[in-house]
C-alpha cells in the first residue's frame, strides 16, 4: 500500500522535508502495530509454542491394541495438518519480525541498523526461504505423487 505524501487527506504540495516526516511518521506508526501484532500472535492461541502443544496421541483415537484403518489416518493428517499450523505460526511470526526490522531500517538507514539487528533480520529471512524451498519441493512430490498415481489407474 502506498501512502500519500499528504497522509491521505488530500490538499496542496509540501515540501520534501514534511514529506519525510510524515512517511517516516507512517512507518513509525505501522512499526508499532506490527510489534503489537506480533506479541497478540505469540501470547495467543495461535502462538508458536501453544500451537506445537496442541497435539493428540494415537491411542486416543481407538486404543493403544486396536488396528482400525481409518483412525490411523484421520491421525496422520491430523499430524499432518498440525505440523503445517506450526510451521505457518513460526514463518507468520518471522515475517512480521522482519516486517518491523525493514521499517526501522527505513527510518534510520539500514547501515545505521545494529549488527546483531541485521544479523537476526538475516537469519530470519534464510529461514524463511529455507522454509519456502522445502514447501516447494513437498509440492512438488505430491503433484508428481499424484499423477504417478493415476496413470496406473485401469479404468
Amino acid at each position: 500500500m502506498v501512502i500519500p505524501a499528504d497522509g491521505g487527506g488530500g490538499g496542496g504540495a509540501s515540501t520534501g522535508g514534511s514529506d519525510l516526516e510524515r512517511g517516516v511518521g507512517a512507518l513509525k506508526r505501522f512499526q508499532s502495530r506490527v510489534k503489537d501484532l506480533l506479541a497478540d500472535l505469540e501470547g495467543g492461541a495461535a502462538g508458536g509454542t501453544k500451537v506445537a502443544a496442541q497435539t493428540v496421541a494415537r491411542t486416543s483415537l481407538s486404543g493403544s491394541n486396536a488396528t482400525f484403518a481409518e483412525a490411523d489416518g484421520l491421525y496422520a493428517q491430523y499430524n499432518r495438518v498440525h505440523q503445517s499450523l506450526v510451521s505457518l505460526s513460526r514463518t507468520l511470526g518471522d515475517q512480521i519480525e522482519t516486517l518491523s526490522i525493514g521499517v526501522h531500517a527505513a527510518e534510520v538507514g539500514f547501515d545505521n541498523v545494529e549488527e546483531d539487528v541485521r544479523r537476526r533480520y538475516a537469519a530470519i529471512q534464510d529461514r524463511i526461504e529455507q522454509e519456502r524451498i522445502v514447501q516447494q519441493d513437498q509440492a512438488e512430490k505430491a503433484k508428481n505423487g499424484s499423477r504417478h498415481d493415476s496413470s496406473k489407474r485401469e479404468w
